[in-house]
């Protein structure tokens, strides 16, 4: 487990949410142009412009990379613990093959093969498989794990 964030860490990553948000709004998006344009109109020396400019951007992106690493590690729990729960539930299920269970740690190739074997199964058992609606839908669940499971090896392979 992490280490509980400090009072001022905490404190941070509370500004940097507020900050991130608030200027991620189109209206100050907007407003920071207005007063920019506003800036030249009335002439004011330029090179305090762009210090201010400089150091605002600066630190806007370090507010929002903190936020960003903050969202992804809250993602990151979130993805464990749903696979946590799949992986219990496939082994709670009868029938269901213990195989699938940590999927998310396989090659891409290795889960496309899975995923085509699970279809031809699931075709395989034609009307007796139940609903046509159920086999979709487990169709579109198969393919959207495909789909997690190619991004994810494609974000590990650009780190």
């Amino acid at each position: 487990m992490s280490e509980p964030k400090s009072r001022l860490v905490q404190l941070g990553d509370r500004i940097s949410e507020w900050v991130s948000n608030v200027f991620a709004h189109p209206y100050v998006q907007v407003g920071v142009i207005l007063f920019c344009g506003g800036w030249f109109l009335v002439g004011l020396p330029t090179d305090l412009l762009t210090a201010a400019l400089s150091i605002l951007a600066i630190t806007l992106t370090q507010m929002v990379l903190n936020r960003q690493g903050d969202r992804e590690t809250e993602d990151r729990k979130r993805d464990v613990a749903m696979h946590a729960k799949l992986d219990e539930l496939l082994h709670a299920v009868k029938g269901a093959r213990d195989e699938m269970a940590g999927i998310e740690d396989l090659e891409e190739e290795e889960i496309a093969l899975l995923k085509e074997q699970f279809k031809q199964a699931i075709d395989a058992q034609g009307d007796r498989a139940g609903d046509p609606q159920e086999r979709a839908a487990a169709k579109a669940a198969v393919e959207q794990v495909e789909a997690k499971a190619r991004r994810q090896v494609r974000s590990k392979a650009r780190a």
